[in-house]
């Protein structure tokens, strides 16, 4: 029989940071995935076969978000990330060594997406064991922070590497070494959450097909659905930075740099103020603004200033809305379900973000950039409207029950 937590609303500092450093060195693993195009085509292949590469991911985070909570509940939560987190290290390791760019980078790809799955799902899944639900919206803008820290740090060490003329690969070996050094840190956190008088017992996180079907019975259902629908937008713009950049004669990492300065500082400082207020109005402001960093994107971007504002208001924009529809997700799921809408919220942005970008390289490749951004735009207008109608709904709503009191 499991035993209930009692989630609190404040964590130990010490436990809490190191969850948030551990996550984001091994965040840097999926963050040098960005510099895939650029390390294919310096070995004869195209934005295609970079696509292909990162969309292997998806396959293997279908089983990674399904298993990872059949794994927590016999291993904790920290421990299975430390354990697949390996996974992580071996994934950087083989872009970095593969020579070529031909299948066998294939298998990497769908080692990556067996430990950065099972991360992702299980990391917001360890803040909803130790936080009540009215404070988990903040913690969990702090986690995701790290983690885009990470993320954003990827591209940045490749064009540091460029800088100081050393091989694109360093890039990928500094990354496999910061995860290596991510799974020491959960290895560690294992044993501290257990320690924790409120972390949740067992048959916590395990999915099934009928909590599965109660989470997407429920309204729960349109932040899973909004959260694939920008991890499209995020996979798709950030996979090929490094082939848009040079189109518009400016430097990819400026992108890297305006996006993952304004998603952080967002998420650490604002997001504590945008979750107190209505997070249906923040969600559709927020997509709202990332529709316009896009169209900045396809129109506007004719120097280094404009091509970071567009990143900047994309960092915003997303950086934001992720953490209200993941707050959202949860907090609106069935009550027993938080832990399968979490993992479905999971699932449902790996589809974007890892499917979107195979899709994305054949458009490249065969339509132009120009082409990329059109079809982002129409995922984002898609999200956005989704976001617009659920809070003229709600508004509707209120309307009709006020008339008839």
């Amino acid at each position: 029989m499991s035993t209930q937590a009692n989630p609190q609303s404040e964590v130990s500092g010490l436990l809490f940071g190191l969850l948030c450093l551990g996550s984001y060195l091994l965040s840097l693993s999926y963050g040098s995935t960005f510099l895939l195009s650029l390390l294919i085509s310096s070995r004869g292949g195209n934005e295609h076969d970079a696509g292909s590469v990162i969309s292997a991911a998806m396959l293997s985070t279908f089983i990674a978000v399904i298993g990872s909570g059949h794994l927590s509940d016999w291993l904790g939560a920290a421990r299975s990330v430390a354990l697949l987190g390996c996974l992580l290290v071996l994934a950087c390791l083989g872009f970095a060594l593969t020579p070529g760019f031909g299948h066998d980078l294939l298998w990497f790809g769908l080692t990556l997406g067996l430990g950065w799955g099972a991360f992702y799902t299980l990391g917001p899944i360890i803040v909803a064991m130790l936080v009540e639900p009215a404070h988990r919206a903040r913690y969990f803008a702090l986690l995701s922070g790290s983690m885009m820290t990470g993320i954003g740090s990827g591209p940045l060490l490749g064009r540091l590497a460029s800088a100081l003329d050393y091989p694109l690969t360093s890039a990928f070996f500094i990354a496999a070494g910061a995860s290596l050094m991510g799974v020491l840190i959960f290895c560690k956190l294992g044993a501290r959450l257990r320690q924790q008088p409120n972390h949740l017992g067992a048959s916590a996180a395990k999915i099934t097909w009928r909590g599965a079907a109660r989470v997407l019975s429920s309204k729960a259902l349109l932040p899973i659905v909004m959260v694939g629908l920008g991890g499209c937008v995020f996979g798709g713009l950030s996979s090929f930075q490094t082939s848009y950049g040079p189109s518009r004669g400016v430097d990819y990492s400026l992108f890297f740099l305006g996006f993952m300065s304004a998603a952080i500082v967002s998420r650490m400082l604002i997001a504590g103020f945008v979750v107190k207020h209505d997070p249906y109005r923040a969600a559709c402001l927020l997509s709202g603004v990332m529709v316009v960093s896009i169209l900045l994107f396809l129109f506007a971007v004719d120097s280094s200033a404009s091509y970071l504002l567009a990143a900047v208001l994309l960092g915003v924009g997303y950086g934001l809305t992720y953490s209200v529809i993941n707050a959202l997700a949860a907090n609106e799921a069935p009550s027993g379900s938080t832990s399968q809408a979490l993992l479905l919220f999971s699932l449902s942005y790996f589809i974007g973000v890892f499917g979107f970008p195979w899709l994305a390289g054949k458009i490249i490749v065969e339509a132009g950039i120009q082409a990329l951004l059109l079809s982002v735009l129409g995922v984002a207008l898609l999200n956005w409207l989704i976001s617009l109608g659920r809070l003229g709904w709600r508004l509707f709503c209120s309307g009709q029950t006020g008339h008839a009191a």
